[in-house]
């Protein structure tokens, strides 16, 4: 299974997408998930220098063959675990000079003190350093002894008081390196172009970097670098978006190389922290914490440590707001629920009222009854008053009718939403427990549920209105013109004009109610109002009550 899902993740995540294409938020959106999945990377990073270190366990093998597998070790190493490097290149010293072999000697005494400057042994790195002459070296390890002059004097000017000379003199070596570099190779194009960036020509240096960016089809170490330059220098120039987006695609090659020496993931920190952005850059910087410590390069540990407990802060500070608005959020969900289950006790207390009255109006209509049989004499008087008690009588069976539907559903949501709080309350306690705040965030902004309760809600009327008038639509429309009637979609109960005249249908006459109801303006449900009785065919002053009497029980 666990074969299956690397694969997949190979294939998805080494797939020759253009990263420079992406949007700025997807990029970023990828970042983070190339992030969670580091392991994925240094399990195959593992993989390869296992294979590698397997070779030299190869019977008889010549001290040239081990010392070009050391070579690769050392490349594999060198920006992943810098520990582990010097220990491959100390032992390629040993070998060259085992076999007195000149260019061996200077070559691994070279990347000894390019891996001794990563590490931050600046001491050391220079000792190696003076003890070899330029005019000794070929071309290629000139190339190796001005970029480690170079590297070397660039980190002693982020950390000494004496940063204008040590720039000075990395500049110097810098220039020395791009007389010994091929002008068509990448190398000098990168050098030259941070030449350009240092001297502020940053349209200069752009139209350097950007032919070899989209050159690289692969996510290289290569590709990062060139994308760490680019974005240098619209940090310069002040641009935002662009400054992201190329940190961003830089620090992603390097997750995908398991470089953990790199410098993109703390700039990109740096400024998602300045755009207030806090969540994705204390995601970033806690990143390239880990990797500056993994891999033991000192000068990345020491410039992450500079911004690290500023973002820190004020991660913390977010996440302590996020506990109190949660906190909140539970008390009034609480005195939500205190105040459900009081309105559930008014209800029934209601019903039980009703039911009295009801009882009552029975007995009334019995005594009646006998009344009416004792007194003949007064049988037109009391004919004239049945009459009238009996539509009274209607009115109230109706209303009664109505009123225990809608109780009875009542009693049901109000049982629903009970069950809905509490897994609310429940899903939300949980989220709080588990520190997914960000979830957290999200479910607490989110309207979804609201609008789902509220499209609820309508369905839920509109079937129980019809179910007590059944033909309410079409008793509507016959006051209506002909060219003015309703016609419903087909996925429809009830339209909004509709739904209006059925709360009015049912008493609730005021604009507010019924505003408040269909989460609309009091205005808006007066024009609406307005709108269908000016369609009207019978006269409009009418209209509303003859609304109101459409299914009205009728005595035989």
């Amino acid at each position: 299974m666990t074969k299956h899902i690397t694969l997949l993740l190979t294939l998805f995540i080494c797939g020759e997408t253009s990263y420079a294409r992406m949007s700025q938020d997807t990029l970023l959106r990828s970042l983070y998930t190339f992030i969670e999945n580091k392991e994925t990377y240094m399990a195959e990073k593992n993989r390869k220098i296992g294979e590698i270190k397997h070779m030299l366990e190869t019977p008889h093998i010549s001290p040239e063959q081990r010392y070009d597998i050391h070579l690769r070790l050392q490349d594999e190493y060198k920006t992943y675990l810098s520990d582990s490097a010097i220990h491959y290149i100390r032992e390629n010293t040993r070998i060259a000079l085992q076999l007195n072999d000149t260019y061996r000697i200077y070559e691994s005494r070279l990347d000894l003190a390019a891996l001794y400057i990563v590490a931050g042994m600046y001491i050391e790195s220079l000792e190696i350093l003076r003890t070899i002459h330029a005019a000794q070296l070929p071309v290629e390890l000139k190339v190796k002894y001005y970029n480690g002059y170079k590297l070397l004097y660039n980190h002693y000017s982020y950390t000494n008081p004496h940063t204008y000379v040590y720039t000075e003199t990395s500049d110097l070596y810098r220039d020395s390196l791009l007389q010994v570099l091929a002008p068509a190779s990448n190398h000098y194009k990168i050098v030259y172009a941070e030449k350009l960036e240092e001297a502020y020509q940053l349209k200069e240096a752009r139209e350097v970097l950007q032919p070899i960016l989209e050159n690289l089809s692969e996510d290289t170490h290569e590709k990062a670098v060139v994308a760490y330059a680019l974005a240098n220098t619209y940090k310069k120039e002040g641009n935002i978006r662009l400054q992201k987006h190329y940190y961003a695609l830089s620090a992603i090659c390097d997750i995908k190389n398991a470089i953990k020496e790199n410098a993109a993931m703390q700039a990109l920190a740096s400024v998602l922290y300045e755009t207030g952005e806090v969540d994705k850059a204390y995601e970033c910087i806690k990143s390239s914490m880990e990797d500056a410590m993994f891999c033991n390069a000192r000068f990345r540990t020491y410039e992450v440590s500079q911004i690290f407990p500023i973002i820190q802060t004020a991660y913390q500070e977010k996440v302590d707001k996020q506990k109190s608005d949660l906190l909140f959020f539970l008390i009034l969900v609480s005195i939500l629920s205190a105040f459900l289950i009081a309105a559930v006790i008014y209800v029934y207390r209601q019903m039980k009222r009703m039911a009295r009255i009801r009882t009552e109006l029975f007995r009334a209509n019995d005594n009646l009854s006998i009344l009416n049989h004792d007194l003949q004499s007064t049988v037109d008087q009391l004919n004239q008053a049945n009459r009238k008690l009996s539509e009274v009588n209607t009115e109230l069976s109706e209303a009664n009718q109505i009123k225990e539907a809608y109780i009875g559903h009542f009693l049901d949501l109000c049982s629903t939403y009970i069950d809905k709080l509490e897994k609310y309350q429940n899903t939300l306690h949980k989220k709080a427990i588990e520190k997914k705040f960000d979830e957290l965030h999200k479910i607490l902004r989110s309207r979804q549920m609201i609008d789902h309760e509220l499209k609820e809600l309508y369905d839920n009327f509109d079937n129980i209105f019809l179910h007590l008038y059944p033909n309410f639509v079409e008793e509507f429309n016959s006051l209506l013109q002909e060219e003015e009637k309703f016609v419903l979609k087909s996925n429809e109960l009830l339209n909004v004009e509709l739904r209006i005249f059925a709360l009015i249908r049912l008493g609730i006459t005021d604009s507010s109610r019924i505003a408040n109801f269909l989460h609309y303006s009091a205005n808006t449900i007066y024009s609406y109002r307005t709108r269908v009785r000016n369609k009207a065919a019978v006269p409009r002053e009418q209209f509303e009550n003859m609304v109101m009497k459409i299914g009205m029980i009728r005595k035989d």
